[in-house]
C-alpha cells in the first residue's frame, strides 16, 4: 500500500515539475480581443455572419466559412459562427474517447497524461496560430472544462492526427495520393487528388467545412476541415501551392512539439513555391513521421517533403510525369530507415502504393472526373476484389474525405458524405475570392456547373450491404473484446454481407470459437487467410488461431 502510493506521489511530482502547470495557465497575446465584433447574425438555418464574415450551408451539405483579417479576428469570427459545428466535433470526439477509454478513473489518469506529453507544444505553435486557437476556444464547450481548459484543449486537439497514427496498435489513418502532369493529364497540367482516411467515428465526420481565409498577413488559401481545427490536411493557396499529408509510421513519442496539421497550414498560408516551403518544413520541429506532398501549378510540379523527429528528406521524380505517396517514406534520407522498412514489410502502405501505381498508369490523359474514379477505387491489385472496407484498398469507404486540386487554375473539388463517394463540389478560388471580398454571398460559392456526380455505387446492393456489415461489424467487436456472447446468426451474417472480405470471416470464426465449435472455426479462418488478408501482423494472427482451434479438436 505505501509503496502505490509513494509511486502515485512520484508520478504526481514529476507531471508538475515538468512544465504542465506552466502550459495550462500559458495563453497567448489577447490584447485587444475586447473591441473585435462579436454579432453574430442568422439569416437561416444554413446561413449565418459576421461583419464580412460568413458561414453558409449547400445543397451538398458542406459548410462554407469565410474568414477575414488578424489572427484574433479570424479565430472569434470561426468560434462564433460555427459554434454548433465546434460542439458536433467535440461532442464526437470526446465519446470516442469514452467508447476506448470507459473506466473514469483511467481517463482521469489518462488527462494527466494528456497534459505531460502536450506541455511543450506551445513552444513550437507560432503566436499567430496560437492567437486564433484561442479566439476559437472561446466558442467550446463548457462541459469538457475538467479535461482541460477550453483554449489548452483545441490545442491539443490540433495534435490529434499525430497522436492517431503514432499509437502502434490505433492506425486511424491509411491515406493515399498521387499527382499528374504532363503526358499523364488531358492538357498537361497538374492533377493531385487525394484520400483523408482519418477516422474518429461516424459522427465525426458528419459535418465538413470549405473554409477560405483571406489573413492579414501571407496568401488567401482554402482548407477542407472541420469545426474548431484551424490546421490543414488538404487545402490550397491562390499562389497555386496545395498541400496534403500522409502519416509516416512513428514510435510513440514522449513530447508533442508541433502538430503536423499546423505545419501544413503554415505552408499554405505563407509558401508560393515549392522551395519555400521545403524552407518553412525545414525549420519546424514535428514529433511524428508524415509526408506532405505539396504541388506547384505555376512550377507543373509535385514534391513530397518528408518529415520525423529525427529526420528530413524531400522526394522527387525525375523523367516521370507522375508522382505517388501512401504511407512510407521514399526519399533518400530514410532508405535504410527500419521503421520505413518495417512498414513497407508489414503494412498495406506498399499495397496501397503499387494499386495506385497501376491505376495511374491505366488511366489514359486524367482530368479531374477521372481523379475522382481513381480515388474512389475498391477494388485490389489486378482488380481484384478484396473485400469491402479493406485498408488495402484505395478506398476503404471510411474517409474523412477526397480532394482533387487543379493548382494551375486555381480549381479544387472536395467530395460529399457519405466518404469520398457523394458529389465532389467544385471551387474556383479566383473566382470564390472575389465574391466574399464583394460582400456578403446569401448562397453557394461552389463552381456547381463542374462539380463531378456521386458514385454510382451508392446506389446498390452492395453498398446497402456493407453498411449493415459496418454497423455489425462493430458491434461484434465490441461484444468479443468484452467477452459478451454473439449469436451464430450474426456471424453468417457478417461472412453474408462481405464475403469477400477476410475479417468478415475471421470474426465469425472468433464467435465460433466463442462457441466451441472449433470444426467451424477452423473453417472460418481458413476462409479469411485465402483473401487479401491486410497486414502481415493480420495474417500471423489468422494462422495462429487456425493452430488454436486444431488444438481444440
Amino acid at each position: 500500500m505505501k509503496s502505490r502510493i509513494l509511486l502515485i506521489l512520484l508520478v504526481f511530482i514529476n507531471l508538475t515539475a515538468c512544465g504542465v502547470k506552466k502550459s495550462m495557465q500559458q495563453r497567448p497575446d489577447v490584447s485587444g480581443i475586447e473591441k473585435i465584433d462579436t454579432t453574430r447574425i442568422k439569416h437561416s438555418d444554413s446561413f449565418y455572419s459576421l461583419g464580412e464574415n460568413q458561414l453558409y450551408q449547400n445543397k451538398q451539405g458542406i459548410w462554407e466559412l469565410y474568414l477575414e483579417g488578424d489572427a484574433l479576428e479570424r479565430g472569434v469570427a470561426n468560434g462564433n459562427l460555427t459554434r454548433e459545428l465546434i460542439h458536433h466535433q467535440e461532442i464526437a470526439f470526446m465519446n470516442k474517447l469514452q467508447e476506448m477509454v470507459p473506466s473514469e478513473s483511467y481517463r482521469g489518469f489518462l488527462k494527466s497524461v494528456v497534459s505531460w506529453f502536450n506541455r511543450k507544444m506551445y513552444l513550437h505553435v507560432p503566436e499567430e496560430y496560437q492567437q486564433e486557437i484561442y479566439g476559437v476556444s472561446r466558442y467550446g464547450l463548457k462541459r469538457y472544462d475538467d479535461f482541460a481548459p477550453g483554449y489548452v484543449r483545441m490545442l491539443y486537439f490540433h495534435g490529434a492526427h499525430d497522436i492517431g497514427h503514432a499509437l502502434q496498435d490505433l492506425m486511424l489513418v491509411g491515406c493515399t495520393s498521387f499527382a499528374a502532369w504532363d503526358s499523364k493529364t488531358e492538357d498537361g497540367q497538374l492533377i493531385l487528388g487525394r484520400n483523408f482516411d482519418f477516422y474518429a467515428g461516424d459522427e465525426f465526420g458528419d459535418q465538413k467545412i470549405a473554409a477560405f481565409i483571406n489573413p492579414d498577413s501571407g496568401h488567401k488559401f482554402m482548407m477542407y476541415t472541420w469545426g474548431g481545427f484551424i490546421g490543414a490536411v488538404s487545402g490550397m493557396n491562390e499562389k497555386g501551392i496545395s498541400v496534403t499529408i500522409n502519416a509516416g509510421k512513428s514510435k510513440m513519442p514522449l513530447v508533442a512539439k508541433t502538430p503536423i496539421s499546423l505545419l501544413a497550414r503554415e505552408i499554405l498560408q505563407y509558401a508560393s513555391n515549392t522551395s519555400e516551403a521545403i524552407e518553412i518544413a525545414r525549420k519546424r520541429e514535428v514529433f511524428v513521421s508524415e509526408s506532405i506532398m505539396v504541388g506547384s501549378g505555376d512550377e507543373r510540379k509535385a514534391i513530397l517533403i518528408e518529415v520525423s523527429p529525427g529526420n528530413f528528406g524531400v522526394y522527387e521524380v525525375e523523367n516521370s510525369d507522375k508522382l505517388i505517396c501512401s504511407n512510407h517514406f521514399q526519399s533518400e534520407p530514410y532508405l535504410d530507415d527500419n521503421r520505413n522498412l518495417k512498414t513497407i514489410e508489414e503494412s498495406h502502405s506498399k499495397y496501397r502504393y503499387d494499386r495506385m501505381q497501376e491505376l495511374i498508369s491505366e488511366t489514359d490523359k486524367i482530368d479531374p472526373e477521372k481523379a475522382v474514379a481513381v480515388l474512389r477505387n475498391i477494388n485490389g491489385l489486378d482488380d481484384k476484389e478484396i473485400g469491402y472496407g479493406n485498408e488495402k484498398a484505395i478506398n476503404q469507404l471510411l474517409a474523412h474525405h477526397g480532394i482533387v486540386f487543379k493548382p494551375e487554375e486555381r480549381k479544387v473539388w472536395v467530395s460529399s458524405n457519405p466518404y469520398q463517394m457523394g458529389e465532389f463540389v467544385a471551387y474556383d478560388l479566383d473566382e470564390v475570392f472575389s465574391k466574399f471580398e464583394n460582400g456578403l454571398v446569401n448562397g453557394s460559392v461552389a463552381d456547381i456547373e463542374n462539380n463531378i456526380p456521386e458514385s454510382n455505387f451508392m446506389h446498390t446492393e452492395a453498398f446497402r450491404d456493407y453498411e449493415e456489415f459496418r454497423k455489425l461489424e462493430i458491434q461484434v467487436k465490441q461484444d468479443l473484446a468484452e467477452n459478451k456472447p454473439v449469436s451464430l446468426r450474426d456471424a453468417e451474417r457478417l461472412v453474408r454481407l462481405n464475403p469477400n472480405f477476410w475479417e468478415a470471416w475471421y470474426l465469425a470464426g472468433q464467435v465460433y470459437y466463442q462457441k466451441e465449435n472449433y470444426k467451424q472455426a477452423v473453417i472460418h479462418f481458413k476462409q479469411a487467410k485465402k483473401r487479401e488478408v491486410t497486414t502481415l501482423p493480420d495474417a500471423e494472427m489468422v494462422e495462429k488461431m487456425i493452430r488454436k482451434s486444431y488444438r481444440k479438436l
